[in-house]
């Protein structure tokens, strides 16, 4: 018995799968966030409580005795300034002022070495008061930002224009920092170092 001829097939082309198949990954993406949207609409939306401290943009609980939370490098640019925190700090709201410390701030300035031990010096001198703070070993930023957020009794002061920036998003909580060698604090009207207006 003789070989059966094969002959060619032309124009057949291969199946593909369609753009509307339920396999095909960016369709499943897309149904994924549709059902993620339905189920946020769904939950209830968090409104978060309004500060009872804050009369409109003014803060009620700052008063003197100042309560000022210090950031690493505000330290470290006065000692460079050759500026008393302390002093200083009095001159600009001519009140008294306790300045604060936090867990974080003081693990960050212990790792800096060797190099910055006068200011872990000063930022254990009795006069500071040690503030315990809830989170374990975060950036030193997010500690202040979290402790200016919750209690509204603090001043912040930094020289880091990135924290600053964060630290405006909150109302009532006004920032200090170094301008000209002196202490400047920006959002506190009523303070002698505020800059002046006009």
């Amino acid at each position: 018995m003789g070989k059966a001829k094969k002959t060619r097939k032309f124009a057949v082309t291969k199946k593909i799968i369609s753009t509307k198949d339920t396999r095909v990954k960016s369709v499943q993406e897309k149904n994924l966030a549709k059902q993620k949207e339905e189920e946020a609409k769904k939950k209830p939306k968090h409104v978060e409580q309004a500060v009872s401290a804050l009369f409109f943009q003014y803060n009620t609980q700052l008063g003197p005795p100042y309560h000022i939370l210090i950031d690493t490098n505000f330290i470290n640019f006065s000692i460079r300034n050759k500026m008393d925190i302390i002093r200083s700090m009095m001159d600009c709201l001519l009140a008294k002022c306790i300045p604060c410390i936090t867990d974080c701030v003081m693990g960050e300035l212990e790792k800096l070495g060797s190099k910055y031990r006068i200011a872990v010096q000063l930022a254990k001198d009795p006069r500071f008061e040690r503030v315990p703070c809830s989170c374990k070993g975060c950036y030193a930023d997010d500690c202040l930002v979290n402790m200016a957020t919750n209690y509204r009794c603090f001043i912040v002061a930094t020289c880091d224009r990135e924290l600053r920036k964060r630290i405006r998003k909150i109302p009532g909580v006004p920032a200090m920092y170094i301008s000209n060698h002196k202490y400047t604090v920006e959002r506190m009207p009523e303070a002698f170092g505020a800059p002046r207006q006009g």
